[in-house]
């Protein structure tokens, strides 16, 4: 490791010497500073020095084809300088390289996760692939700015409705929670932060009156689908979801103990539905296949059935019904319960929600229920002693012209 007073001439006859692959020149005027010389030719500035840690290391500043010796001695005494204040400037570098892409992550990282625990996976990917990852997928993690989620969400807005565009800012917000969570390099802080959900107006509210219930039913009972009645029935005995129906086995029903065990369902948490006595009967009544498992099977293929959508869209218009959706059916469920007189509680524990805000939208209260809540004022007020029964006891008000 030869030590020599370099100068730029010297620098560009420099040449490695003769049986070495590579030949270091150190600079006598900037320490760790050198030359290195490989034996095709090239030549690149290194720093050696000293890390935080005490140990001995070289990092390539800069080709020495592309800038001069003064440069090169500028550029190493700033590093030495940043490197004895305790930043290493090469460390810095390697960080920054470590640093994913938006895609990266989502790819090796965010995907694997949700796919090991959320059913709906699919519907993530969905969302990433059409409209987050495009204009985000090849910035790093540390390059996305607040300003570039304004633009995404606004952009979107402009074509989908405020629910929309609130799952696309909610799962941006969840994937960098997760990389901070996971401490991973470059993500330090949420670039949602701050951006608040659109104001929805499209709530739809659709419950089912027992007059509208009898009528859908008796139409059930003409379909064809010979497993539909159950499904429906199932669906609007115990506000369960369409998948956790079709995909319910007979393993999964504890009759003694009244309980059905749904353990792969939207929040990803075993939950268990109290079986009442009309669950009980109907799943007495639904006709066993020999040999499968499922309790309301395609009676061809033996296993659930994919959709429902055509025989369930042709019996609720026979019946009337063509605006009812099946997820109506959970919402009907909710509002029953609730008009007859059960705790909000109990009908969020029943139904799964995490949140009591989820089942106050579907706890609806028909009119007669508020009708008969505002009637108890009355009984407590003694309106005989305080308003006129006839007419002609109303004081008038003489105005004189």
């Amino acid at each position: 490791m030869p030590k020599v007073n370099l100068t730029q001439n010297t620098v560009d006859k420099l040449s490695c010497q003769s049986g070495k692959v590579k030949t270091d020149f150190f600079d006598n005027k900037i320490n760790g500073l050198m030359v290195k010389v490989m034996k095709a030719g090239s030549k690149s500035y290194y720093l050696r020095y000293k890390t935080n840690r005490g140990k001995w290391t070289e990092k390539k500043i800069a080709d020495a084809t592309v800038i001069k010796l003064t440069d090169a001695r500028e550029l190493a005494q700033k590093k030495l300088t940043q490197i004895a204040m305790g930043e290493d400037p090469f460390e810095q570098k390697k960080a920054l390289k470590d640093v994913p892409t938006v895609r990266e992550f989502v790819e090796q990282s965010y995907m694997p996760h949700v796919k090991s625990y959320k059913r709906s996976w699919e519907t993530d990917f969905s969302l990433l692939k059409n409209h987050i990852l495009p204009p985000l997928g090849n910035m790093h993690l540390d390059e996305v700015t607040l300003r570039h989620m304004v633009d995404l969400f606004s952009h979107h807005r402009l074509t989908h409705k405020p629910g929309s565009t609130n799952r696309i800012i909610i799962l941006c917000r969840y994937i960098f929670n997760c990389a901070i969570k996971w401490e991973t390099a470059g993500a330090t802080k949420n670039p949602t932060k701050g951006i608040d959900l659109f104001q929805e107006n499209n709530q739809r509210e659709r419950y089912l009156s027992e007059e509208e219930a009898q009528a859908l039913f008796a139409e059930l009972e003409k379909s064809e689908a010979r497993s539909l009645k159950y499904i429906i029935a199932m669906l609007l005995l115990t506000g369960a979801r369409k998948g956790e129906v079709l995909q319910a086995q007979w393993k999964d029903f504890d009759l003694k103990r009244r309980i059905w065990t749904i353990e792969f369902n939207k929040s990803g948490k075993v939950r268990y539905i109290p079986l009442s006595d009309g669950v009980l009967q109907l799943l007495a009544g639904v006709p066993k296949l020999e040999g499968c498992p499922y309790v309301f099977p395609n009676h061809n293929t033996k296993k659930p059935f994919k959709q429902i959508y055509n025989s369930w869209n042709t019996a609720r218009k026979k019946a009337g019904l063509a605006d009812v959706r099946i997820h109506d059916l959970r919402h009907s469920f909710a509002s029953f319960l609730i008009n007859s007189g059960r705790s909000l509680y109990e009908v969020q524990k029943i139904l799964g929600h995490t949140q009591i805000k989820t089942t106050q939208r579907y706890s609806h209260l028909s009119q007669d229920s508020l009708i008969a809540a505002a009637n108890t004022a009355t009984k407590s007020i003694p309106l005989s002693s305080i308003m006129p029964q006839k007419v002609n006891e109303i004081p008038m008000v003489a105005v004189t012209y």
